[in-house]
């Protein structure tokens, strides 16, 4: 029954979302839509943001959920890829687009900057999914160090969260094929920089801009 309540809310959650938005519901709204009472809805979240939260990890979460099939496919004999590589290659085959525009849209991004709350949202979203990623790894891998699996990952993943912002500035979070090229070009770099170190950046030399003919966004305000 606990598990039926909390699937409930976080299905009930995801729908209100696409409709409103993270700040277009109330409490009362999403207990009704998941047919259960207030109080059961806080005796599973905290807060309407972890709630949010929740629901908008499931869908960055399912696309990168194709990640073990994906490292499956290189297993075999003389086949096996590096830990980095695994999520480098994960992170690559991956479409992340329309997940990253969804929660561009729902945290209230689509028109304005993110606020602080939005964005603190966004972090943890990416921090949930790289647990999770951390997780699937070490099960794959249980001889794998902990504290090094752990530090590659969050390593990519906090470099997604700063991708987001530089891709969303150009693209204005457009889920299209020249905003797909946006993004494949900085995690192109995003992947780089991280298997070769930073060492080699010269202190005063600058990350190109990516190419892209789009304009940038306008900045509202």
């Amino acid at each position: 029954m606990r598990e039926r309540h909390r699937r409930a809310i976080i299905d009930a959650a995801g729908s209100l979302l696409d409709e409103r938005g993270a700040a277009g519901f109330t409490v009362d709204e999403l207990a009704d839509k998941a047919d259960v009472s207030r109080r059961t809805v806080f005796n599973h979240f905290p807060s309407v943001d972890d709630i949010v939260i929740a629901a908008c990890s499931e869908v960055l979460g399912r696309v990168l959920g194709t990640f073990e099939s994906l490292a499956s496919a290189h297993d075999g004999p003389g086949r096996q890829l590096s830990l980095f590589d695994e999520v480098a290659d994960a992170l690559t085959s991956t479409d992340l687009v329309p997940p990253m525009a969804y929660l561009t849209r729902v945290l209230g991004g689509d028109h304005s900057e993110p606020s602080p709350r939005q964005a603190a949202m966004l972090l943890r979203v990416f921090t949930e999914t790289s647990d999770d990623l951390t997780r699937t790894l070490l099960r794959r891998h249980p001889d794998a160090d902990g504290l090094t699996t752990h530090l590659l990952v969050g390593a990519l993943m906090s470099g997604l969260v700063i991708l987001h912002e530089r891709w969303f500035t150009i693209t204005g979070g457009a889920d299209d094929a020249a905003s797909r090229e946006v993004w494949a070009d900085l995690l192109r770099q995003l992947v780089d920089l991280t298997r070769d170190g930073y060492g080699t950046v010269a202190s005063t030399g600058t990350t190109p801009e990516p190419h892209s003919t789009l304009p940038r966004r306008e900045r509202h305000g």
